[in-house]
């Protein structure tokens, strides 16, 4: 004959116990097995049990024997189980997977759920879930353009180590231009905004003129100074390089970050950086603009504030943008940079072995 196993608690385990049989938030599986542990510790027989608590006695049987063996820990949470054994063969799933990724379906770019399921022979549904279950997205698209500088690495090195590792006694500045910034007016009112419906955009407009926008963003605090410009010379650029002179204090560096353009290498623009020697500028290298943060907040301002509105004329984009600036500078935030250089020179140097293919 089968005898129950004996329960003993300790102090710790009859409070823990306690508190699951009648915590109102706990879930009522691991009420009744606490409940079934407790009264086993008294000593009541299985059968006793499944009378008192409205259950079943192999239930009691189980749970009882479960905590004799493993303690709270073994009624907490469900044993692992093997389950349902998989109805599609790995074979068909690398089937799926390398048709997906190595082929393409006639007379289009890129598989769908349907021209493939009539390919390998399987449902639609049986594709989606593969192609969820490996993180496959044949209908995206990422646009990209590897940098051909052949100081690339020296330069990611040495704008990642400035934004990681920033020197004392100094501030970091990252400045861009925003140029051609259109003032374009919709054709039709823009609609509001309605449960189920995105926002309504007339997609014809007039242009009413443009402005160039200069940008220089504090990464340390997160400050941003802008200016307005109707030409993209050196000559403005001197301009902003003199506002910026103005708005640091004269003991700290500059460790500026910016792109070889030839408006930031213009003889004149030399010449300046040459009688302000505080001033160490970090290049980014050619075609690698995300390597700048200052275009991280250009476009949060372009989503925000520019590529939904609608502007009669540049009086109004430019007002537009100084109240962005204006709302922005109330709490700005230290713009921070996470991956190594390491690991972008790794995934690049992984892209242009996938380019030479």
């Amino acid at each position: 004959m089968r005898i129950a196993p004996l329960v003993e608690l300790n102090a710790e385990e009859r409070s823990q116990l306690t508190r699951w049989s009648h915590g109102r938030s706990t879930p009522q599986r691991l009420v009744l097995r606490s409940r079934i542990a407790l009264l086993a510790a008294r000593g009541w027989e299985n059968r006793r049990i499944a009378r008192g608590l409205k259950t079943n006695q192999h239930t009691v049987s189980l749970w009882r024997s479960r905590f004799a063996s493993q303690r709270c820990e073994g009624i907490e949470r469900d044993a692992p189980r093997a389950g349902r054994k998989p109805r599609l063969s790995k074979k068909k799933i690398d089937e799926i997977i390398q048709t997906t990724l190595q082929t393409k379906p006639r007379g289009a770019t890129h598989w769908s759920t349907r021209t493939l399921a009539r390919e390998v022979g399987v449902s639609r549904a049986t594709v989606s879930r593969v192609w969820r279950s490996h993180r496959i997205q044949p209908h995206r698209e990422r646009s990209f353009k590897l940098s051909r500088d052949p100081r690339f690495n020296e330069r990611v090195t040495d704008v990642v180590g400035l934004y990681m590792n920033p020197p004392d006694k100094a501030v970091v500045v990252c400045v861009d231009e925003k140029t051609g910034i259109q003032a374009l007016d919709r054709s039709q009112t823009v609609l509001p905004l309605r449960p189920g419906v995105p926002t309504p955009l007339s997609w014809e407009y007039e242009r009413n003129g443009t402005v160039d926008l200069f940008a220089a963003l504090n990464i340390l605090n997160g400050t941003v100074m802008a200016e307005f410009h109707h030409r993209h010379r050196h000559q403005e650029f001197l301009i902003f390089l003199r506002r910026i002179e103005e708005s640091v204090p004269r003991e700290l560096d500059v460790h500026m970050v910016l792109d070889n353009y030839g408006t930031h290498t213009q003889p004149d623009v030399e010449r300046w950086f040459a009688r302000h020697p505080r001033y160490k500028l970090h290049f980014t290298p050619t075609d690698a603009s995300w390597l700048n943060m200052v275009e991280a907040w250009l476009g949060i301002l372009t989503k925000k504030q520019i590529r939904r509105n609608s502007f009669r004329n540049v009086r109004e984009l430019t007002k537009a943008i100084t109240e962005f600036v204006a709302e922005y500078q109330k709490n700005p935030r230290p713009f921070v940079w996470t991956v190594n250089a390491n690991e972008i020179l790794r995934k690049v140097a992984k892209l242009r072995q996938l380019q030479a293919k």
